[in-house]
């Protein structure tokens, strides 16, 4: 990589696989481990947290794998999460999606695009991490875009780097229609049909974590995109959530 070294842990029942995927980081100037056995992997976790971690939900481990990806985000949720798998299977992509996933690949892939992907969620990290205006006020909410987190009367919750990215983007943009595709070009940076579903997904949860306030809501326009709603409290009105 042409930036700062991460470190990643790798996580797939298929040992010869993981070692190769491994080696190939290494070679783009990556610290890596990779690991056969989970619990192995999260001892290792928790010994040192990791950048980013790839996990395969392959059917031989999905148990333990699924296991693995929720003590990685409910430990450290700043940590990049990248899924792989055989499966291909939409409902099982929206599965992985809302344990946290950052992105998904499915086998075979070509270790250049899992590189390219790497790097894609290093530069929209940095970008939130450079921004100027690093915290947002959403209704009642406070959303810091550096620490991921969003609060409300003294409760704070931490966000994973996609729920953050989205809530972002949707506050740069807040009362304003953002259009489909250029949400998922800006923060998928593809705008593709499985990405379309994993913002689906995303836009759910989001909704989950902004009930608390009666005048926040994230609007679907139909057809269309979304639009993060905010009422003013002078003219306080409730929003009829989907």
């Amino acid at each position: 990589m042409n930036n700062d070294q991460v470190y990643i842990i790798i996580f797939d029942s298929d040992a010869d696989l993981g070692a190769k995927v491994a080696e190939y980081l290494r070679s783009a100037n990556c610290t890596v481990d990779a690991f056969q056995d989970a619990n192995v992997a999260r001892k290792s976790f928790e010994r040192n947290p990791a950048d980013f971690c790839i996990i395969a939900l392959d059917k031989v481990a999905v148990s333990e794998a699924i296991e693995l990806s929720k003590i990685v985000k409910a430990r450290h949720p700043e940590v990049a999460l990248i899924f792989t798998s055989n499966h291909h299977d939409v409902n099982f992509l929206a599965k992985a999606y809302s344990l946290g996933a950052d992105d998904f690949l499915r086998k075979p892939f070509a270790n250049e695009e899992l590189l390219m992907r790497i790097k894609a969620i290093r530069r929209r990290m940095k970008a939130v991490n450079n921004s100027q205006l690093q915290t947002f006020a959403i209704g009642r909410y406070s959303l810091d875009a550096v620490k991921q987190t969003l609060s409300i009367d003294g409760k704070l919750v931490k966000l994973t780097t996609k729920e953050c990215d989205l809530l972002v983007y949707l506050s740069e943009n807040m009362n304003n229609l953002v259009l489909r595709e250029n949400i998922l070009k800006s923060v998928w940076k593809n705008d593709s049909y499985y990405n379309a579903r994993s913002m689906d997904v995303y836009i759910t949860k989001l909704r989950a974590l902004i009930k608390e306030d009666p005048c926040v809501g994230i609007v679907n326009v139909h057809g269309k995109g979304y639009k993060l709603l905010v009422i003013e409290e002078a003219n306080r009105a409730v929003i009829i959530r989907p």
